[in-house]
């Protein structure tokens, strides 16, 4: 038992991401409201954000910067082999995909706001029941042209 146990303990941060990410799957899979999808969407995103960042990290390590500056070319050189630095891509990585997830974001709220204009509700199921009424044709203009032949 003490062997689950100490596995379990000694990937934490791995647990951490896989039940980070199977929350958001489920909030956008499960839930029907469009707000709720894009808070999962932004769950699952931030553990993969996390995971991303936890693999540049290096027991021991220190962020990649000279502290003796650029005296000579032995200096430097020296100063490298000596200290163990962390991998600086995944952070440069991530900061862009934060970037990019908050546009993403910005653009799926934007067009919730337009699809709330046009249908009245953020509920899936509510959605799809009216756009079958309104088959072929779904939007605001089909709608005036159908409620103009009545």
């Amino acid at each position: 038992m003490s062997g689950i146990t100490e596995l379990i303990f000694a990937e934490f941060n791995y647990w951490i991401y896989v039940t980070l990410m199977m929350i958001g799957f489920y909030a956008m899979i499960a839930k029907k409201n469009l707000i709720k999808k894009v808070i999962g969407a932004n769950i699952f995103q931030t553990a993969i954000f996390l995971f991303y960042i936890s693999l540049s990290e290096v027991k021991g390590g220190t962020a990649p910067i000279l502290l003796n500056g650029h005296g000579g070319a032995d200096v430097a050189h020296e100063a490298v082999n000596e200290v163990i630095y962390v991998n600086p891509l995944p952070h440069v990585l991530i900061l862009t995909a934060i970037v990019v997830a908050v546009s993403t974001t910005a653009v799926a709220l934007a067009l919730i706001i337009k699809i709330y204009q046009e249908y009245g509700s953020l509920e899936e199921d509510v959605i799809l029941a009216y756009r079958r009424q309104l088959q072929p044709e779904f939007s605001e203009h089909a709608r005036q042209k159908q409620e103009g032949q009545q």
